[in-house]
């Protein structure tokens, strides 16, 4: 898995209300440009527009590494850095990425929306440095290398669960 550490820069809450990051893979993708060379190998973006699901603040689509049959991603159009940028005021964002994580499941015919893991990299370990929602299924089909990216034991992946449990009692994620 390819990690990202954040540079004193991204450290700072990155949250753009009104512009995304012109480097930003993720922003690229949900804005639906081409981006650099890199971009286009890493996340042919032509494909994922044609499978794309999306609304004015989101879009998702599939992983470009599944870790089950069905692996998507659920990204905000603004940018935002990653679920350590989150605060209190970002709960309905958070709630609307699982509802859209939840929807596409639905659509895919997936049935049981209990075997399921939908949640967060917690950085240092995120490869894209744009909040992005990981929602799998079936979870109990992931391999062990998903598992331990992915699973309940790992301790760089965080539900979302948890992460809107912490943003309601402590205003950000710890």
């Amino acid at each position: 898995m390819a990690t990202y550490e954040s540079t004193d820069n991204e450290a700072k809450d990155t949250t753009s209300p009104n512009e995304n990051d012109k480097t930003c893979c993720f922003c690229n993708i949900a804005k639906e440009q081409s981006g650099s060379d890199t971009e286009m190998q890493l996340f042919k973006p032509s494909v994922y527009h044609s499978q794309m699901r999306k609304d004015d603040e989101l879009v998702c689509f599939r992983d470009l590494k599944p870790g089950a049959r069905h692996h998507y991603l659920v990204v905000p159009r603004t940018h935002v850095g990653n679920c350590k940028s989150l605060r209190k005021e970002h709960i309905p964002l958070v709630e609307k990425m699982e509802e859209m994580g939840r929807s596409v499941l639905q659509k895919k015919k997936v049935t049981d929306l209990d075997d399921i893991r939908m949640g967060f990299h917690m950085p240092p370990f995120s490869s894209v440095p744009h909040l992005h929602l990981h929602v799998i299924a079936p979870a109990s089909q992931m391999s062990i290398r998903s598992l331990r990216h992915y699973g309940p034991q790992s301790y760089w992946f965080i539900t979302v669960d948890k992460v809107l449990q912490q943003l309601r009692t402590q205003n950000q994620v710890k």
